[in-house]
């Protein structure tokens, strides 16, 4: 116990100088671009942002469901030899609901769509209603689990989208069953980031309705939508996606060889290909609309069958329309549209303030503590005090090697884990003490104070460390900051204190030899 072997001597040492080597990034400009160089990065409260909070449009999952499932009722009806009329959606009540052709066929007509396949288990129920028509019914069950993995997906393509117009540590987080909190550090006017996450970007591939040339009412089956380069005009489009853009593996930006205009390419996957190969093949001189977001980007004709799995949308693009369209469509659809339902921007003035007014409080504290442990402990006082220097080095060290985001809460709680530090150290000076009290030798005190501090030393950060691990986990924003630092700070201090400041000491004993203690 009070023994240091040149190796430990050494180890403890380089760990120190290690810290203080990563702290340095932090506080000069980094030299060269090819040079690593890991920092500390501020958070929303300290460096200045925007906060969105995207609101979660779940009526439309609802829509699209039933539009899902009407156009899968159809064809099996009509695949069946069976007909329909009067077809209604009810968003409200999540009701899909349709005429037989005939009475006579509506048990059969209960019995095709009751054996229609389910995405979840019991996810609609089939009946006849008094009326006489036949209504499919979405279980509110199954729609609160699509509409809570709904939400999952999304935050996980606003991440992708985020991530690729390089933002620096975007924090993304859910808030309640219907809200994202999207927080952007350094970015002060977020229209661009706005726009992206605005946009659905869910891209169809389906055939015109060559049949209802200028028609200005859809015809069953069929979906008015507005073309992109013609406002005011529309086209009528089949309701029938005959390739989706979940099958994409790749967009881009590029340019046109024929116009030399900007364009965006893509790359489907294999299920993709066959099913591009199949439609292209089976309707030569028919138009293929490309639908995003519900409006018609351009509907070329079909010329010959296209089977490699690759294709370019043309269109009035400019640079950076078609490379956040590649974006987009390579970080795939949103399951359900975002709106903003709350904005607010940060200032860098602000930033700066409490950057200022942390620093300040962090500074105060810590130099409080100097003094305290001075005055009342003498030279172990200076040695706690040597380890709690070395504490803050080694916390910074930690954040800047993992480039963590700092936040107000984290720098309270770096804070707190200086206060909390120095009770190791009292607690052995203290047993130290209370030793020398009942006799025994100087050598005796250290040894038996250093052996009965730190099995209560550990097993106290050990509980707080657990806890503290806990709320990182389960927190959200602020509370993962706070306790990101106390986790860190608890491990930097059992490192402090029971290796650098008992290696003060003992080295102190050791070359000095002293008769009494200064306790």
């Amino acid at each position: 116990m009070m023994y240091y072997s040149r190796a430990k001597l050494f180890s403890v040492i380089a760990a120190c100088l290690a810290g203080l080597l990563l702290c340095v990034p932090n506080f000069v400009r980094k030299p060269a671009a090819s040079i690593p160089w890991p920092q500390i990065h501020l958070g929303l409260d300290l460096r200045g942002g925007s906060y969105l909070l995207m609101q979660v449009d779940l009526s439309s999952l609802t829509h699209d469901r039933l539009q899902s499932l009407s156009d899968s009722a159809r064809q099996s009806l009509l695949a069946a030899g069976l007909g329909y009329r009067d077809i209604a959606l009810d968003t409200k009540q999540g009701q899909f609901s349709f005429r037989p052709r005939d009475p006579s066929e509506k048990d059969r007509d209960l019995k095709i769509l009751s054996d229609m396949p389910r995405a979840v288990a019991d996810e609609f129920t089939v009946a006849a209603r008094p009326d006489g028509s036949i209504a499919l019914t979405l279980s509110p069950d199954a729609m609160r689990t699509r509409a809570h993995e709904a939400v999952t997906q999304a935050i996980e393509i606003v991440r992708r989208r985020i991530d690729a117009t390089g933002a620096v540590d975007p924090e993304i987080t859910r808030q309640g069953e219907d809200r994202i909190i999207v927080e952007l550090p350094g970015i002060s006017d977020p229209e661009h980031i706005k726009s992206l996450l605005g946009t659905t970007a869910r891209m169809t591939f389906r055939l015109v309705d060559e049949t209802a040339p200028g028609a200005t009412v859809a015809p069953p089956g069929d979906t008015m939508l507005p073309l992109t380069e013609a406002p005011g005009q529309t086209l009528a489009v089949r309701d029938h996606i005959d390739v989706d853009g979940a099958d994409l593996v790749n967009a881009g930006a590029t340019t046109d060889e024929q116009t030399g205009g900007w364009a965006v390419n893509f790359t489907l996957n294999s299920a993709g290909t066959r099913a591009f190969s199949a439609v292209t093949q089976a309707n030569v001189g028919r138009r293929f609309a490309i639908v995003l977001d519900n409006k018609v980007i351009e509907a070329p004709v079909i010329r010959s069958a296209i089977t490699g799995g690759n294709g370019i949308i043309t269109g009035n693009f400019d640079a950076r329309k078609a490379t956040d369209l590649g974006l987009l469509l390579r970080a795939g659809a949103l399951p359900v549209p975002l709106t903003v339902a709350e904005e607010r921007s940060i200032g860098p003035s602000l930033g700066a303030d409490s950057i200022r007014a942390g620093a300040l409080s962090l500074l105060v504290g810590f130099l409080l503590v100097i003094v305290f442990m001075a005055l009342f402990y003498g030279r172990f006082g200076w040695y706690a005090n040597v380890a709690l220097f070395a504490n803050l080095v080694l916390m910074l060290a930690i954040l800047s090697l993992f480039g963590a985001t700092l936040t107000l809460p984290g720098m309270a709680g770096m804070l707190l884990t200086l206060g909390m530090a120095v009770d190791a150290n009292i607690l052995i000076v203290e047993r130290i003490r209370e030793e020398l009290k009942r006799g025994r030798t100087p050598l005796a005190a250290m040894q038996a104070g250093f052996e009965r501090a730190t099995a209560t030393i550990l097993d106290s950060n050990a509980t707080a460390f657990l806890a503290h691990v806990m709320l990182f986990v389960f927190g959200t924003g602020p509370v993962r900051g706070f306790a990101l630092t106390i986790t860190i700070g608890i491990a930097t201090t059992l490192f402090s204190t029971l290796l650098l400041s008992r290696l003060l000491m003992v080295r102190w004993y050791a070359l000095t030899r002293p008769s009494t203690l200064p306790v």
